[in-house]
């Protein structure tokens, strides 16, 4: 796993580092609905027009931003970004989230703005200065405008009646709180444990080692990514629910990833355990690619390829670390 580097708290920031991060978000924010409206242009020359309007609405908000902290703070503004407090949802930049159809783009606006909203509810709660405290108040007002706008388009334009846009909300809830948490940390528990259980297999070639180093390996990378996925985020900037659900989702698909291909080693045969336990590999394998296509709109046979080569990459380590 990558180290995670030490992330701010949002209550430990200060009203001057708040209205900073406000100023740099309500600008990548801008930037953003840009590049939606240039992937639109073309064919939805009408909703492209939509997000140019919202890119320069957040223009106006961080011109106000700019304005109450010049008066409050000065001209210097300190790099406070989304990506340096824990509790925000990090965004790829829309020119990577490829392929990206006109319903994701309303999707990742929606998530935008909800996200908006609720830092800006928060940070007013927070503001000790009135004039600060009005204008972060106003800007969540204005936030749930463009909440309330973009899932307008995105209900109208799918075509969906009232009750297919609430299994909409639903499924996208599903996503976030279980499929984004349980997909990464299956991710983690069948790749990451691979070396390990492999290299103690062929360094020892005795299965009931072999199968007390995977069940350690998962139960401990289980532990921990559950652990960081709680911690990660409280879920209220985000949107992204209970941390603690989705800690122990990650942590269980975690455990559970790495002990499907320790368990084979209940057998008495080496070779019969460990060709089973590849076969369990390859399962495991499918089944990530298959949950990334369902439901993180990637290319099925461009998933299998990246979760193969990073898989069987990380197999080949310990084979060969084990025959060594």
């Amino acid at each position: 796993m990558l180290n995670r580097r030490e992330l701010r708290t949002f209550e430990s920031l200060s009203e001057k580092e708040v209205l900073a991060l406000a100023i740099g978000a309500e600008e990548q924010d801008a930037h953003i609905y840009r590049d939606m409206a240039e992937q639109l242009r073309g064919e939805f020359a009408a909703t492209a027009k939509v997000f140019d309007a919202m890119a320069a609405e957040e223009d106006g908000h961080r011109r106000a931003l700019l304005d109450v902290f010049k008066a409050k703070f000065g001209s210097h503004i300190p790099l406070v970004r989304r990506e340096d407090v824990r509790g925000f949802m990090m965004m790829e930049p829309v020119w990577l989230a490829q392929p990206l159809n006109i319903e994701k783009i309303w999707d990742l606006a929606e998530q935008l703005e909800g996200q908006a909203a609720r830092f800006y509810k928060l940070a007013a709660q927070r503001s000790q200065d009135v004039d600060v405290r009005k204008l972060l108040g106003d800007l969540a007002a204005a936030e749930q405008k463009h909440e309330r706008k973009a899932m307008s388009l995105q209900e109208r334009n799918l075509t969906e009646d009232a009750k297919q846009a609430e299994k909409v909300e639903a499924h996208k809830q599903f996503v976030l709180q279980v499929v984004q948490p349980g997909l990464a940390g299956l991710m983690d528990g069948s790749v990451s444990t691979l070396a390990p259980l492999f290299a103690a297999a062929f360094a020892t070639q005795n299965n009931h080692e072999t199968l007390m180093v995977g069940l350690a390996a998962s139960v401990g990378a289980g532990i921990s990514m559950g652990l960081t996925e709680a911690f990660s985020d409280d879920g209220k900037i985000s949107g992204r629910g209970s941390p603690w659900l989705r800690g122990t989702v990650c942590g269980v698909m975690t455990t559970l990833g790495g002990v499907g291909h320790a368990l084979p080693y209940l057998l008495s045969d080496f070779w019969a355990a460990t060709s089973l336990a590849v076969v369990v590999v390859i399962v495991e394998l499918m089944a990530i690619a298959w949950i990334r296509w369902k439901y993180m709109d990637s290319r099925f046979w461009v998933a299998v390829m990246q979760i193969f080569v990073g898989g069987l990459l990380v197999l080949g380590a310990g084979v060969l670390l084990g025959g060594a």
